[in-house]
């Protein structure tokens, strides 16, 4: 019983527990539910406002449908109404046309140009019935919304060209170039242009350009559009100078950044030769990316700046010839006028030889790039920048005519005093053979060149007549300064050396084929006789003493020869008395500083007065064998 009972009084106390524990819960329960209660009170005011906005929307939806009904409904009345002549309800198409115009181009362009031609068929219907009462107040309401509508698009077509026209990047620029016409680092030989300059002008040929974007092509179509509008308004001049402002100003400050520079023939004329080679180097880069080659409307080479400006003036304005010729001449006559203005500055400077090849590269730009400057800058309105294009080829074929006459000339009369004392190739002959050398890299660009000036007698001043004339001054002007040596031998050894290093470098270059096999084996027989000469006059008293000549005694007394003999009556005192060691040993100390460079040459001229000094050597030896005439060096 007493187990019971404490079992009991456990169980009454586990049921007091879980009362206490179920109150609790039903007390947390209670403040839930006040809660939740407070909670859909405070939503139900946002219920209702998000019910009455869908609502509100459902409704905008059903209205707008029903509008698209009702304006799809009006333009198939007006059609009707059009076609049979009848009378449109003017302010209803009024009242849309205003609208649209309210909101200006920016926003839809082509409900503003629909606009733009439902006021005009209003105008258009007025002013041939102007029988209406309403006629007068109509056309005065018409014309003055079509003036507001004018001046929003001069002005939406000035703010989207300032904001489209930016000037292009030189790196962009020079991205549209093939490798092979951009600028190098690399410097041109002296009096020359780049050896490579062959290869880059067939690379050019074939090579593929690039088109540089001026506009964005999504935005053309609406320039067109609001240019059309324009012009069909009668606006032409002000949209003409509003186009012609902003892309001149864009082109301007894309030639400003590649570093062209308008200078003067007195800056040209005060520069130093590099810096001037250099910027001559940039200007021809400069044509080639201005107008680069090939037709203007053939995609397969395209063109840059000037091309592509007027690529963009012919879209936007495609709707009048006539101003896209007034609006691309306007946009490229000042920077045209820069570039050419350096060309002229240089055709005027003054000349001197190692500009020849830089006016032979301007001319031959200008002569690549003639063709499209006249497709490029077409109509009469380019007529002047055309002409000013041909003048200044003609100013340069005439200067670089001019400065190669001045070096031939030149090579004639060069005055330099200053020879070497061993008779070497004087820097006079390797210069002009170098300049002749880089002629070659000319070729056709000569013949271009030669064919604008005929001589007298009607023949064609060919390259080869040109080369050869040159080639005479220079053996001319040889032959004046070995007049200045007092040893004669010396003076054909001095012949000999620069004869012989023009012919050989002749036969190792483009002149071979063009000067001809005769003018080398000419020249290679002056070269021999000068050698002959040398070795005549160097050698003449060495070859009398080994003669034996006047050796021989008129007593007879004593007896000298191989064996011991006498029959030749020479005596010991008179071979003594020619001195032959002495002889030989003034002209080894005196040929020991003059100088044969030519390897082939030297050795080839050891043997030919091998030739003639060892078999009278040994022939005055086995005469007179007992006289020791051995130098000491042999």
């Amino acid at each position: 019983m007493e187990s019971l009972a404490q079992r009991a009084a456990l169980l009454r106390d586990s049921l007091q527990k879980s009362q206490s524990v179920t109150d609790a819960v039903v007390s947390i329960l209670g403040s839930f539910d006040s809660r939740l209660s407070a909670l859909d009170a405070a939503m139900r005011p946002i219920q209702v406002r998000t019910h009455a906005v869908r609502t509100a929307h459902e409704n905008i939806d059903r209205t707008l449908r029903s509008a698209d009904v009702i304006l799809t409904q009006f333009d198939r009345t007006r059609e009707v109404l059009h076609r049979f002549n009848l009378k449109i309800p003017y302010f209803l198409l009024y009242m849309l046309a205003e609208r649209e115009i309210q909101k200006g181009p920016h926003e839809n362009l082509q409900g503003f140009l629909d606009a733009v031609d439902r006021l005009r068929s209003i105008e258009r219907f007025f002013s041939s019935n102007r029988s209406y009462r309403s006629s007068d107040g109509v056309l005065n309401h018409v014309n003055a919304l079509l003036s507001k509508a004018l001046v929003k698009m001069e002005d939406e077509f000035q703010k989207q060209l300032t904001q489209r026209s930016k000037p292009i990047e030189p790196d962009r620029l020079f991205d549209c170039l093939p490798s092979t016409l951009r600028p190098s680092s690399e410097s041109h030989p002296e009096g020359g242009k780049n050896p490579s300059h062959s290869e880059n002008q067939q690379n050019s040929e074939a090579a593929v350009y690039s088109p540089p974007a001026l506009i964005e092509p999504r935005f053309i179509p609406f320039l067109a559009k609001l240019a059309q509008q324009l012009v069909q308004a009668g606006c032409q001049q002000q949209c003409s100078e509003i186009y012609s402002e902003a892309r001149a100003s864009a082109l301007e400050s894309s030639l400003k950044s590649l570093g062209v520079e308008k200078l003067s023939k007195d800056e040209v004329q005060k520069m130093p030769w590099e810096i001037l080679e250099s910027k001559i180097g940039n200007w021809i880069h400069f044509m080639r990316i201005a107008h680069a080659s090939g037709d203007t409307f053939c995609y397969k080479q395209v063109k840059l700046l000037f091309a592509a400006e007027r690529q963009l003036c012919d879209q936007v304005f495609e709707c009048s010839q006539s101003l896209r010729d007034k609006c691309f001449a306007q946009i490229t006559r000042n920077s045209l006028a820069t570039l050419l203005s350096f060309g002229e500055a240089i055709a005027m400077s003054k000349r001197s030889p190692e500009k020849l090849f830089v006016l032979l590269d301007m001319y031959e730009i200008m002569c690549e790039l003639q063709a499209d400057i006249d497709t490029i800058f077409v109509g009469e309105s380019c007529s002047q920048m055309r002409e000013s294009a041909l003048s200044l080829t003609k100013c340069l074929a005439q200067t670089a005519q001019k400065t190669f006459s001045d070096f031939e000339e030149a090579v004639e009369k060069d005055a330099t005093k200053n020879i070497h004392i061993d008779g070497t190739v004087h820097p006079l002959t390797s210069y002009v053979i170098n300049y002749v050398k880089f002629l070659f890299d000319y070729q056709s660009t000569l013949k271009q060149l030669f064919q604008e000036f005929k001589r007298e007698d009607g023949t064609g001043s060919e390259l080869a007549t040109v080369t050869m004339s040159i080639m005479q001054a220079l053996q001319n002007n040889l032959d004046a300064k070995a007049k200045q040596y007092k040893d004669p031998a010396l003076m054909h050894i001095f012949l000999m050396n620069n004869i012989h290093y023009i012919v050989k470098s002749v036969r190792r270059s483009e002149a071979k084929d063009l000067l001809g096999d005769d003018w080398i084996q000419r020249h290679r027989r002056i070269v021999q006789q000068n050698a002959n000469q040398y070795r005549r006059i160097a050698w003449s008293k060495v070859l009398q003493c080994l003669s034996g000549q006047g050796l021989t005694s008129s007593g007879g007394s004593g007896q000298v020869g191989s064996e011991g003999g006498n029959s030749s009556g020479a005596s010991r005192a008179a071979v003594k008395e020619r001195s032959f060691n002495v002889l030989f040993e003034e002209i080894y100390q005196k040929q020991c500083g003059w100088s044969v460079p030519d390897t082939e040459l030297r050795e080839s001229l050891r043997l030919a007065v091998a030739e003639i000094l060892l078999p009278a050597y040994r022939s005055f030896l086995k005469r007179f064998g007992y006289v020791s005439l051995k130098p000491h060096y042999m």
